[in-house]
């Protein structure tokens, strides 16, 4: 991002704005847009970034964005929440110029609570889906993204750096 004067960055899934937020104190010439498919986090990182980032409900599965339209995708502790992963993955890459990455963090557990909670979100009414394993998640990136990087983070997350080439 450092070589790119004014980046383009979207932000799936912003919910309030805080990670808007950051990323806009990180690389400010950075033209921010976020998404959310929930109005009432629309209206709050609409608050928060006070004109500094468009803000638009729309849905991952949907990206309502020209191909190629920006350099970098984020995405931070919404993926778990996606019925079509697959769907939202290949948007988030259609969405990416050539040489463009996405940066998404998310829950993890190991195999046997993540077992358990999978098993319990169908009945949470939270709109989580089910939280992926690092092979599944790099099998879900991997069908578009040339290079998937996983890494754990902390006791339950997970950072996931994907190329497209």
């Amino acid at each position: 991002m450092e070589d790119i004067p004014a980046p383009s960055v979207l932000d799936v899934g912003c919910g309030t704005g805080m990670l808007s937020e950051q990323l806009l104190s990180v690389f400010p010439s950075c033209h921010l847009t976020g998404i959310d498919l929930s109005p009432a986090m629309v209206e709050r990182a609409r608050a928060r970034l006070a004109g500094r980032a468009e803000v638009h409900e729309a849905d991952a599965e949907r990206l309502p964005f020209h191909d190629g339209a920006f350099d970098l995708v984020v995405c931070n502790d919404s993926f778990h929440h996606y019925p079509d992963p697959d769907r939202a993955a290949f948007q988030m890459w259609r969405v990416l110029r050539k040489g463009g990455a996405l940066v998404l963090g998310d829950v993890w557990q190991p195999a046997p609570a993540r077992v358990v909670m999978n098993a319990w979100m169908p009945l949470s009414h939270e709109g989580d889906v089910r939280i992926y394993s690092e092979t599944e998640l790099r099998a879900i990136l991997g069908t578009w993204f040339q290079r998937v990087r996983w890494s754990r983070i902390g006791l339950t997350g997970c950072l996931v750096v994907a190329s497209k080439g």
